[in-house]
């Protein structure tokens, strides 16, 4: 049956109360490495419910904190079924597609797992983010308005009469922005495309990293000293500063994240 023959199931389409993001509960035993991790939103009718699974399923994927539990991730049908008001063959449609993408993997007899990188492939993927996001600040330097630059600052009135570590949390939610709005500033749609399968994993573990050894407190200096160079149109000296400052996560994980082996 097409995709677009498929029906959602009425009796679990979710009221608009129930349309409020909620977390998925723990399977595989109850085991800490749960769906709880993920966020989903119920999809609607007007779209193919496939393309919609996938979407929905790929921005909680990118969401979730993969590398906080000691276990790999493990996905189940029926429980996104129920989150997302549809049934089981779009799921299933929309995790093949991850699945080639690479987001997902396909362990037999034991089910589906979101895909953890080991420490040398997160090294590689944050040296890659280094080239892709320092042409970025180079580009923005060229091409991006004196207001979108400046809007790099706002990110951060939040921590002007703090520290980051007080607001860890949501200093860590400013600085992936930070990181995502350069590329966005580069004014290339190919650069985003490009880092969108490294963003998971950079993100995740930026979000892991961001409390240990005070790393908060030098990368929001770090940002500082971008966003200057950036306001100075200042070519040479932002895409140097973009490109040292993900090498320093790089030489990071190497050092202190022997748990990704």
């Amino acid at each position: 049956m097409g995709v677009g023959a498929l029906q959602p199931d009425v009796e679990k389409m979710p009221s608009a109360e129930e349309a409020e993001r909620r977390p998925l509960k723990p399977v595989d035993g109850g085991a800490a490495n749960s769906m709880s991790a993920l966020v989903l939103q119920p999809i609607n009718a007007n779209v193919s419910f496939r393309d919609q699974a996938y979407a929905a399923l790929k921005q909680a994927i990118m969401e979730a904190d993969i590398y906080a539990h000691d276990d790999e991730l493990r996905l189940d049908e029926r429980q996104l079924s129920q989150s997302l008001g549809v049934s089981r063959t779009p799921i299933r449609e929309a995790m093949t597609l991850l699945e080639q993408e690479g987001f997902l993997r396909t362990m037999p007899r034991r089910g589906i797992f979101i895909v953890r990188k080991t420490k040398k492939q997160i090294v590689e993927m944050i040296e890659m983010w280094a080239a892709i996001e320092s042409m970025a600040a180079r580009l923005a330097t060229l091409n991006a308005s004196d207001a979108d630059i400046a809007g790099l600052r706002t990110m951060f009135d939040e921590f002007r009469h703090s520290t980051p570590a007080e607001h860890i949390d949501e200093y860590s939610d400013a600085n992936i922005a930070f990181h995502q709005a350069i590329i966005g500033l580069s004014g290339s749609h190919l650069m985003g495309k490009t880092i969108e399968n490294l963003f998971i994993h950079v993100r995740a573990i930026r979000r892991l990293t961001i409390s240990q050894s005070d790393r908060a407190s030098r990368s929001i200096v770090d940002h500082m000293r971008i966003i200057e160079a950036l306001e100075g149109r200042d070519t040479e000296l932002a895409e140097r500063l973009v490109r040292q400052h993900s090498l320093d996560l790089a030489a990071y994980v190497e050092k202190h994240c022997d748990f990704l082996e």
